[in-house]
């Protein structure tokens, strides 16, 4: 068995404080480059695409660099997440890093924040980012708030236009705007949260079967939006992921899920998975 993406938490330590994002309880944690190693070569023979993503804004990480050298040495391709504050800052060291396939910029952040930085000054650095990626990097820019505070979205648009005058194309992946830079919309949604109601009903989700999450202290969650390890499947700096794979909670929730179940509470009260049953 081998995953699409493994979704690999750099750190939990964000510099935004966005109003969308559940944020975390666990105590501020960054990987250090020895565990980073650890972790990568344990996961390296189940997925080829590595998410530096779950909690935490990557880009504050100071060891990104490294880790960007040490995940291509091993034949990984890598994919950020970013709220796009610090693009500008780190621009030359991503576009260099022969490992860094896309880069997700969430610009429905700004608005979910009260940022010093003036908002023209921040689409700038997200879109002058993506023009010099055209062709480079894959590039995606997010307004996941469909449904939810897009009251800003307006002028987004109006500056992204600006950066990319060209033909937009609509595409499977989402609209193209530039060579290998894309615009993504997405709809608001609920983050699982074990004090929300019960969903019930017929449940479905890709954790375990296309896709799952290694937090910063090696816990192995089933999906990306496990933010507070609830479903802790085991610990990958004392395990091996095909044992942990094979424990009995990890495969109640695949199976539970071919069924259209739900084997965890956690899963039933998630507004993201609701949108497969």
């Amino acid at each position: 068995m081998r995953f699409n993406k493994i979704y690999l938490e750099i750190s939990n330590l964000c510099n935004l404080n966005c109003a969308f994002c559940p944020g975390t309880k666990r105590p501020p944690r960054a990987l250090n480059e020895g565990e980073f190693t650890a972790l990568i070569r344990k996961l390296r023979p189940w997925t080829d695409f590595l998410y530096f993503h779950l909690m935490g804004e990557p880009l504050c990480h100071p060891k990104l660099e490294t880790f960007l050298d040490l995940a291509g040495a091993e034949g990984f391709r890598v994919i950020l997440t970013t709220n796009g504050t610090l693009l500008a800052k780190q621009q030359e060291m991503l576009l260099a890093a022969l490992a860094l396939h896309k880069v997700n910029v969430s610009l429905h952040a700004f608005e979910a924040n009260d940022l010093a930085m003036p908002f023209g000054d921040y689409l700038r650095g997200c879109f002058a980012f993506g023009q010099a990626a055209e062709g480079k990097k894959l590039v995606a820019y997010r307004l996941w708030n469909q449904g939810g505070a897009d009251e800003m979205n307006g002028q987004i648009l109006d500056a992204m236009k600006h950066f990319f005058p060209g033909e937009w194309v609509l595409e499977r992946r989402g609209t193209r705007i530039g060579q290998r830079v894309y615009l993504e919309y997405g709809d608001k949604f609920d983050w699982p949260d074990l004090s929300a109601p019960d969903g019930g009903g017929k449940v479905f989700c890709y954790g375990l079967r296309d896709q799952l999450g290694v937090l910063c202290d090696g816990t192995v969650v089933p999906c990306c939006l496990d933010h507070e390890g609830d479903i802790a499947l085991g610990n990958l700096f004392e395990q091996d992921l095909g044992d942990i794979l094979e424990t009995p909670r990890a495969k109640a929730i695949f199976q539970g899920f071919s069924d259209g179940k739900a084997a965890e509470e956690l899963c039933r009260k998630c507004g993201y998975a609701r949108r497969f049953g």
